[in-house]
């Protein structure tokens, strides 16, 4: 890859993608507005990124940075269901309009490829476990369905204008430079933050609701594969990225109790709307057509996401 372009780049993903192109030695450029995303995360390699403080909603601004750029990681969103919930207006600019905003200057710019930081809400709660590709998407939340449009204009930029579309369906993504201050953060980020701190954390259920967690570095191989894979076996397609492994709430506090020496427990409030009770995904698809493998479990996740909170993130 010679020069890549990132959308949300300061963010957790963003970030982190980045970090691992710089190491491969691609030209990496990258946009953020700064709203969620922060420049600590991009501290080490700043001096080896064109960065450019732009939204994505700024059709200029996405045109420019377009120019000259082969690959497109397209990242910058708000991932959040409850903040969808709350502000579905507010949150369908940058999450939709944004999307189509970069397709088109990457159409302009005669992009090879660009890959999609897809969701997997878009399953909603359709009781099938594991989650398929094959499913029909049933979003639930506007971000939901704010991801599923923004897949369909990726499909559709493919058949149409031949611009070489990839939608990675990510599966509750966790790790190091996950924000925990925010009311819509991760929820092991914000776990880990309040136990490490001798704080309670808030289980909404009854804790026996389940994901398919999965480490950054999972996505960030995931991401760096898709991009290379023969166009015949990725264009224009959806693919689950995760570990297709279902842990409870409540087992994953377990863990991170034990990593942490948290003494205390947890507190349970009633389910929130829009939440989903059951995630978990079927990896085959990926696993076939760009040889995607997982590269790290809960556990090491854990460790390494807890090792990182104990010297960066001040106590909640």
């Amino acid at each position: 890859m010679s020069t890549v372009l990132i959308t949300g780049i300061a963010g957790f993903i963003g970030s982190s993608i980045a970090r691992a192109l710089v190491a491969e030695g691609a030209q990496v450029r990258g946009i953020d507005n700064l709203s969620s995303g922060s420049m600590a995360n991009l501290e080490e390699i700043r001096s080896q990124i064109d960065f450019r403080d732009a939204d994505v909603l700024d059709t200029a601004a996405v045109a420019s940075a377009m120019k000259g750029v082969d690959y497109v990681f397209h990242e910058a969103a708000i991932p959040s269901v409850p903040k969808s919930v709350n502000d579905p207006v507010g949150t369908n600019g940058p999450n939709l309009t944004g999307t189509l905003n970069v397709l088109e200057a990457a159409r302009q710019a005669g992009v090879k490829r660009l890959l999609y930081a897809a969701s997997s809400a878009a399953y909603g709660d359709d009781p099938a476990l594991p989650k398929t590709e094959a499913m029909l998407p049933s979003p639930i939340s506007p971000y939901a369905v704010q991801k599923v449009a923004g897949e369909h204009y990726l499909a559709s930029y493919y058949r149409v204008y031949g611009l070489e579309t990839v939608s990675l369906r990510y599966f509750n993504i966790f790790g190091p430079r996950q924000d925990p201050s925010s009311q819509y953060s991760g929820v092991l980020a914000r776990f880990i933050s309040l136990m490490l701190a001798g704080q309670t954390p808030t289980i909404y259920g009854d804790g026996l609701t389940s994901r398919d967690f999965t480490y950054i570095d999972n996505v960030v191989s995931a991401n760096l594969l898709a991009a290379r894979a023969p166009r015949e076996n990725v264009a224009g397609r959806i693919f689950n990225i995760a570990t297709g492994r279902r842990v409870t709430l409540l087992d994953a506090f377990a863990e991170i109790k034990r990593i942490t020496g948290f003494k205390g427990d947890v507190r349970h409030e009633a389910e929130r709307q829009g939440d989903i009770k059951h995630s978990g995904a079927d990896i085959s698809l990926a696993q076939k057509a760009f040889g995607y493998q997982v590269v790290a479990d809960l556990a090491y996740g854990l460790e390494q996401t807890i090792a990182w909170a104990r010297e960066s993130v001040p106590v909640a």
